[in-house]
């Protein structure tokens, strides 16, 4: 997904002169191939994040269009003010690309888990939050976010388990990869691939399940949310996310509100800090967020 990521951007940059890649001295084997061809518009800040975002929000003001990119924690988190203040408030035409959902760089520790960004960046007024579950989505997304002038905040993960999403998306409206009537499995980011397996495991229990990519988390496919409700759908969140703040906090508001009763289950990481070290498919593992 990551050189899915750079790609598509190399594309846009051919075509479009305002495009500039930041990064605050990450992304090596993924951004050569950017930095190579227009070096000119290619910044490494250090590690130096805040710096980074500033610099983002100082160059769309001048009319350009920046990308920042990063592991999520150190980009979402260390630089959370400079988002809040030079991005959001400001709304300025900035690009955040946070890599590494979830537990993708488990083995690196808590630092490194990004499973509280979705949280942070939905509660910020102007911020458009994206999260993509397979390449193709990414790809879309990214093509996308050119000519939207605002602010973005574009989630990916680190590897592809393949395509599970050929249509044509639009931002702000969810995906339904395959129609149902009892349950609906909504999905976002890089547990696509997992609500595909539990999508089958539904049918093998005689349900007649939904399968649902939202890779949009704001603005939220409120209208889609509301129709599944007044059909009595079942409906069940998953991510690889904390259950505060993300998908399933952003689909229990829309149900809270709707003055309507129906069977809401949120799957995603509890209320805790993880401090178990491993690989990404043992910690989903110990979270049960593996459907195989």
């Amino acid at each position: 997904m990551r050189k899915t990521f750079i790609n598509t951007l190399i594309k846009l940059a051919r075509q479009d002169k305002d495009i500039i890649l930041i990064t605050p001295d990450m992304g090596f084997s993924v951004l050569e191939p950017f930095f190579n061809e227009f070096p000119n518009r290619s910044i490494n800040v250090g590690i130096a994040e805040q710096n980074a975002v500033s610099i983002a929000a100082g160059l769309a003001l001048m009319g350009k269009k920046p990308y920042v990119y990063t592991i999520i924690p150190f980009l979402v988190e260390r630089a959370f003010e400079q988002i809040r203040i030079d991005v959001a408030y400001m709304n300025t035409n900035v690009k955040l690309v946070g890599i590494g959902a979830g537990f993708t760089y488990g083995a690196a520790g808590a630092t490194h888990h990004a499973i509280e960004d979705i949280s942070l960046m939905r509660s910020l007024p102007n911020m458009i939050v994206c999260a993509p579950g397979d390449n193709k989505e990414a790809e879309q997304i990214i093509e996308a976010s050119i000519s939207i002038e605002k602010p973005m905040y574009i989630r990916i993960g680190r590897h592809n388990r393949g395509i599970f999403n050929n249509n044509k998306i639009k931002i702000g409206k969810a995906s339904i990869l395959k129609e149902g009537e009892d349950i609906a499995i909504i999905s976002t980011s890089n547990m696509l691939p997992n609500a595909y397996d539990y999508f089958i495991n539904l049918k093998k229990a005689g349900r007649k399940p939904y399968l649902i990519s939202m890779h949009t988390i704001k603005p939220l496919d409120k209208k889609l949310i509301l129709k599944l409700i007044n059909k009595d759908v079942e409906i069940h969140t998953l991510e690889e996310h904390s259950i505060i703040g993300g998908l399933g906090s952003a689909t229990a508001e829309i149900i809270a509100e709707s003055g309507k009763c129906v069977k809401f289950k949120r799957i995603g990481i509890p209320d805790e800090f993880c401090h178990i070290v491993g690989s990404q498919k043992f910690l989903r593992e110990h979270y049960n967020l593996l459907f195989e």
